[in-house]
């Protein structure tokens, strides 16, 4: 189905995704136009277990860091972290001259450009329905009302000199919206009937039969548990999940509850939804957390971060007994009302146990009714087919199934095959009036962020091997002349062995011994009366007979750190891992410690 067509002699739109493609999240995608470049969304992804110590993922931004100078600016379609949550990182490398967006979203990434120290290097304007706004010379960006699980959120039409292009964006036909805020399907058809050269579309639940209930069906099986509830409710949902955060505050206000929200991010989205009127509700619903403990059980409601177990999050907190104000009592009810996304589900589980061995009473699961997804099943899918009627069509917003699945339909409802385009992150698109083709890549691949900055791939190779083979450490101090003045210090952590640490501690001793009894004559020389050492390369000489002699009593790689004093009072130090490497320590203490 992915056809690589010679490439026209003619005026082409060039797209590329760096992020969301055979995969949920970090949703980014370049539009490009002879000398102009602008960008549709800049999301983040989250960490696997694997990437030790890792907050954040973020697409690779090679490209755009090299072609900075040629990006007229951003057009964003939601206020979710996997749309928006990458552009304070982005701007410290680059700037954007402008960003364009609804109001919720915009008001959203305001703080987070503020708290990165980044907003100086774009400007934000807020649109409306229907607005059109320009973008460099070539491109237009028409907004257009979507119903999704997060207020204030839009299909785009990108009016090019070739043609419009519609991203859908995050969607699904909700007909009930809990806001009033209807898909503005009039729109979407006239763009239908006037001709869409190309349909970018959301593939997410494209394996899913049928079409998407109303965000509004959760609310009845939500009013039956608050209902039933005799002991604290507690309940956990995406904090940028407003409409459904807004029913839960007027359930609690129905039920006689007062609401204590735990969890930085719901603060603030509910916060900036409040004043933006998204979420309409009583002030004296809210309590603080440090007094809701004083009310009746039966009066309380705790409305918290955590739905997809993330490691730092209120509820799996709460769930492992660490959070300072909440404890889980005999008789409460925790909602989950969200499903965990893709990669998330163990850690999602094992909250729940936790939860559960601790007497909570949890709800959670499709069964139960608590959630609906914000994105449109196979149904609403060829809806969006149907009323765009595109002559090229590249799903996107997925994992590789969920792509061809949404090709497929789209085969069946009309468009040929070769006019369909499965892409990865980082292929290059090149549009023409009568063609679709991809045409060579771009650098693509993942950023990874900690609390520091970004974490270069030796540094995560580190991390890795630490966590599966430990660390060993050897310090030892040699004289002038090529003796050891004491025995080699040695400390394992986090090293299985079946070898006894004295026996181990014998053989390094014997090592280094012989290492440099042997060569000796090799590392040291005399110069003007006086005895001189190459410490380098003595240290790289005992480093490396460490490595093999590790490997070989161990059967295992842990990373080895070896200290030498010297009689200079130079110390050398280096860490090694698999390759070498090498770094000056500091006099004392002798023997570093790591954990």
């Amino acid at each position: 189905m992915t056809k690589v067509i010679k490439k026209a002699n003619k005026p082409t739109v060039k797209i590329i995704p760096l992020g969301g493609l055979h995969e949920i999240g970090k949703n980014t995608c370049v539009f490009e136009y002879e000398d102009e470049i602008i960008l549709l969304d800049a999301g983040l992804g989250f960490p696997s277990d694997q990437m030790h110590g890792v907050n954040i993922v973020l697409p690779d931004m090679t490209y755009l860091r090299e072609n900075s100078q040629r990006i007229k600016g951003m057009i964003v379609t939601h206020g979710h972290e996997d749309h928006i949550g990458g552009i304070a990182y982005h701007l410290k490398q680059f700037d954007i001259p402008v960003i364009y967006g609804p109001r919720l979203a915009m008001s959203l990434l305001s703080d987070k450009l503020e708290e990165a120290g980044v907003s100086d290097r774009t400007t934000l304007k807020s649109v409306v329905p229907r607005e059109i706004v320009q973008i460099g010379k070539h491109f237009r960006a028409e907004y257009i009302r979507n119903t999704h699980s997060i207020a204030d959120s839009f299909t785009v039409a990108i009016h090019t000199p070739i043609g419009v292009i519609i991203h859908s964006g995050d969607f699904k036909f909700d007909h009930t919206p809990v806001d009033g805020e209807h898909f503005d399907l009039q729109k979407l058809a006239e763009h239908g009937e006037k001709g869409v050269l190309c349909l970018l579309s959301d593939s997410t639940n494209a394996e899913v039969p049928g079409h998407t209930p109303s965000e509004r069906s959760v609310y009845p099986n939500l009013d039956r548990i608050f209902g039933q509830a005799e002991g604290r409710l507690m309940v956990t949902t995406f904090s940028s999940s407003v409409h459904r955060v807004n029913m839960i505050l007027d359930l609690a206000q129905k039920h006689g509850r007062k609401v204590a929200v735990v969890g930085r991010s719901m603060l603030n989205v509910i916060a900036h939804a409040r004043k933006l009127g998204y979420i309409q509700c009583r002030d004296d619903i809210f309590e603080q957390i440090r007094t809701v403990n004083r009310l009746p059980d039966n009066k309380v409601l705790v409305l918290c971060t955590g739905s997809q177990g993330e490691t730092l999050a209120a509820m799996t907190r709460i769930s492992k007994g660490e959070h300072r104000q909440v404890r889980v009592r005999q008789g409460d009810t925790i909602i989950f009302s969200a499903n965990p996304i893709p990669g998330n589900t163990i850690g999602v589980v094992n909250t729940i146990d936790r939860l559960m061995m601790q007497g909570a009473n949890v709800i959670y699961g499709r069964a139960q009714g608590v959630h609906v997804s914000g994105h449109g099943a196979r149904e609403d899918h060829k809806f969006m087919l149907n009323l765009t009627r595109p002559k090229f069509f590249v799903p996107v917003h997925g994992e590789h199934r969920m792509l061809v699945e949404h090709a497929g339909m789209a085969k069946a409802m009309g468009i040929p095959e070769e006019n369909i385009v499965i892409i990865k992150n980082g292929n290059i698109i090149e549009l023409t009036e009568n063609s679709i083709c991809m045409n060579g890549e771009v650098p693509s691949g993942i950023e990874l962020v900690d609390r520091a900055g970004i974490v270069q791939d030796d540094v995560m190779k580190e991390r890795q091997q630490l966590a599966e083979d430990g660390v060993i450490t050897v310090a030892t101090a040699i004289d002038l002349s090529g003796k050891l003045v004491a025995s080699p210090a040695l400390h394992l952590r986090g090293v299985v062995t079946s070898v006894e640490q004295s026996l181990l501690q014998q053989l390094v001793a014997r090592t280094i011994e012989r290492i440099v009894s042997d060569r000796w004559s090799d590392f040291s020389y005399t110069e003007n009366g006086e005895t001189q050492v190459d410490w380098t390369e003595v240290r790289l000489e005992i480093e490396g007979g460490l490595q093999r002699l590790i490997k070989r009593e161990l059967r295992s790689r842990p990373s080895v750190v070896f200290l030498l004093q010297t009689p200079e009072h130079q110390p050398v130090k280096t860490t090694r891992t698999r390759k070498r490497s090498s770094s000056t320590a500091t006099p004392a203490p002798v023997i570093a410690r790591r954990s």
